[in-house]
């Protein structure tokens, strides 16, 4: 620095005002250029360069600067290494919901858009399952006390079938643990059953697991049993939600009746719709239109194989088997059903199978008859026709009830109907998770599901309607799609079965209803039937062990449902204990309040089967209700 030597009248050694001031210009200058912003380095391809810091860390990192000591970093320079001791990452201990969702996460980024399924699909038709025929019918019984239980002989419906089960050849049934010491021949198969059987066959050896499905949508049009060998834990590593855990225990889901599980094919289905079709359909010019269009009317030729109808049109898509019937009711009903008209129903029927015929009663005037069920929950087929006569518009009828498991005879009920000239309409929500349905040979007029019930998204399902008949029916609700001209005087209707689907339909999950069909085609419904047969006659071996269970409901033609109450014990607080347990079921009414009262009761406990199901699980069920009672005798 420069000092004053005397010159200009300042003492010796004092700074020289001119070059101070110099020299402050000069630093402040140098300041300001160093806080400017500074550009990102680059690679000279103008790529950045991974040693550049990002402006918003560079804002944030004060924040960041924990240590007091921490050095600061020079504003466009790489930021040090952080010591392994401040964010030591593990991979090995991240969170178990990680480890787990890790193999569906890996999907390979440039998976092909169509892949076929082996042995899955083929151009072949099935062989046609014959008619169940109709079960032994008991003497007329419509009131009375519910039927006795021996435990030591079993119900009626396994004393019935037990004899037909020795008829080899069948793949072995599973071996029955020993915590039951039932033995393997406790497994005989319903008469349906035996009728099917000669539609399994079992390669020497089972082809693999099943790949995750693509969408693709575009599939043969006739479909034969799968090839695969039934592998139950193949089988259940396709449903992610079954690895979920409930208070600490293994989830057991025993409430298939009231929804299924999703496989991860349905999932990723849904998932790919949102990612790369979604549109609204039909209506638009534009690629993503095309794309959602072919996607949600491939999905209603899936069902359309699924339920063997003539034709694609014959299919509408609602939100359900309610909102199917209630469409059949406000449309169709209307239209045909006149004062002094009767509708019949059963005493088996979900209340979404009761209320909209009491509904439509009620505004026209018409009568509601109901066929009984005799002590074992079965429909008396000759009282069943006895009501019918020439004022019989209308039998809706399910074909398994929801709460007993009861299959009905439904293709006689069918019969009986049209000798009499009435249509029928078959719920089938409880029905298409459990058996194949073929509409043709029921020759039912209408057959309505719900997807949810089949391992298909909520909020989705189907009303078939025989050729020509949803053409001469007026539409129910008004709107967009529906219409082929609108003025202010007039509208024409398109044709069946745009003219019932107004508005926006749920195009997302009748797509994800495609992808569950192409599931079950995979697995085989046969497959899937024979197999919940040998669970649901494990499992009524091991309920009737539990000292006070009494099982509802011993048709002799049954699907995988057990409705039951144990003496002493107030269902509610059955089915609390079971969730404590991690055991899913359900406890109450199940919509079905005239066949639990038909049997005296208000509620039971339902314990209902899928696919997945195995015999672990009804293990688990039979070991939780055993330490119930055990638990409430020592308490008395």
């Amino acid at each position: 620095m420069s000092t004053n030597s005397g010159s200009g009248g300042l003492p010796p050694g004092v700074p020289d005002p001119d070059v101070l001031a110099r020299m402050a210009a000069g630093f402040f200058s140098a300041v300001s250029q160093t806080a400017q912003p500074q550009p990102p380095a680059t690679d000279g391809a103008g790529a950045l360069a991974t040693a550049a810091t990002p402006a918003f860390l560079q804002e944030a990192r004060p924040i960041f600067a924990v240590p007091a000591s921490a050095p600061a970093i020079p504003v466009g320079a790489a930021a040090p290494a952080i010591p392994d001791s401040t964010v030591a990452f593990d991979p090995a201990a991240a969170p178990a919901f990680l480890h787990a969702a890790r193999p569906i996460l890996a999907t390979p980024a440039t998976a092909s858009a169509t892949q076929g399924v082996p042995g899955g699909l083929s151009s072949a038709q099935p062989p046609a399952v014959p008619a169940i025929p109709p079960a032994p019918l008991a003497a007329p019984e419509i009131a009375g006390s519910a039927p006795a239980f021996d435990p030591a002989a079993g119900p009626a419906f396994l004393q019935a079938a037990r004899p037909i089960f020795a008829t080899p050849p069948a793949p072995p049934s599973p071996t029955v643990p020993s915590s039951l010491g039932a033995p393997e021949s406790a497994f005989p198969a319903f008469s349906f059953l035996e009728e099917a059987r000669p539609l399994f066959s079992y390669p020497p050896t089972a082809p693999g697991p099943v790949p995750a499905l693509q969408p693709a949508d575009a599939q043969p049009a006739g479909i034969v049993l799968s090839s695969r060998d039934f592998d139950v834990e193949t089988i259940r590593r396709d449903f992610p939600i079954l690895r979920e855990r409930v208070g600490g225990r293994p989830l057991v889901w025993l409430d298939n009746g009231a929804t299924t599980q999703k496989p991860q094919s349905v999932i990723d289905r849904l998932s790919y719709f949102y990612a790369h079709e979604n549109s609204n359909v039909h209506r638009a010019a534009h690629e993503l239109a095309a794309r959602a269009t072919d996607a949600y009317e491939s999905a209603r030729e899936k069902v359309r194989r699924f339920l063997n109808a003539p034709s694609a049109r014959d299919i509408v898509f609602v939100r359900g088997a309610t909102e199917g019937i209630n469409l059949v009711a406000q449309s169709w009903g209307r239209q045909n059903i006149h004062k002094d008209d009767e509708i019949v129903i059963t005493w088996l029927e979900h209340h979404a199978n009761i209320v909209p015929w009491q509904m439509l009663c009620s505004e026209v005037g018409a009568r509601l008859r109901v066929a009984p069920v005799d002590a074992s929950g079965q429909v008396i087929l000759e009282e069943f026709e006895r009501l019918l006569g020439p004022r019989t518009r209308l039998v809706a009828v399910t074909q398994v009830s929801n709460a007993l498991g009861t299959i009905t005879p439904v293709s006689e009920m069918v019969q009986a109907a049209h000798r009499h000239g009435a249509a029928v309409l078959v719920d089938g929500a409880q029905a298409v998770s459990h058996m194949r349905v073929d509409v043709q040979a029921l020759d039912c007029d209408f057959y309505v599901l719900s997807g949810h019930k089949m391992f298909a998204p909520t909020g989705i399902g189907v009303v078939f309607g025989k050729p020509g008949i949803l053409d001469v029916t007026r539409p129910w609700q008004g709107g967009g799609n529906m219409i082929q001209d609108v003025t202010f005087e007039r509208t024409i209707y398109n044709v069946a079965p745009a003219r019932f689907e107004a508005g926006t339909g749920n195009i997302a999950d009748a797509v994800g209803l495609g992808a569950a069909i192409d599931y079950l085609d995979r697995v085989g419904m046969e497959n899937v039937t024979r197999r919940e047969a040998e669970l649901l006659h494990y499992a009524t071996d091991g309920l009737l062990r539990v000292p006070g269970l009494r099982i509802i409901g011993t048709a002799r033609e049954k699907a995988g449902v057990l409705s039951f109450v144990i003496e002493g014990i107030r269902t509610e607080e059955v089915g609390d204990y079971l969730n404590q347990e991690g055991i899913a079921v359900r406890a109450g009414h199940h919509c079905a309040q005239p066949i639990l009262r038909r049997f005296g009761l208000e509620s039971t406990v339902r314990a209902s089967l899928a696919l997945y199901n195995t015999c672990e699980d009804i293990d688990a069920l039979v070991a939780a209700l055993q330490r119930l009672q055990a638990g409430r005798r020592h308490r008395g």
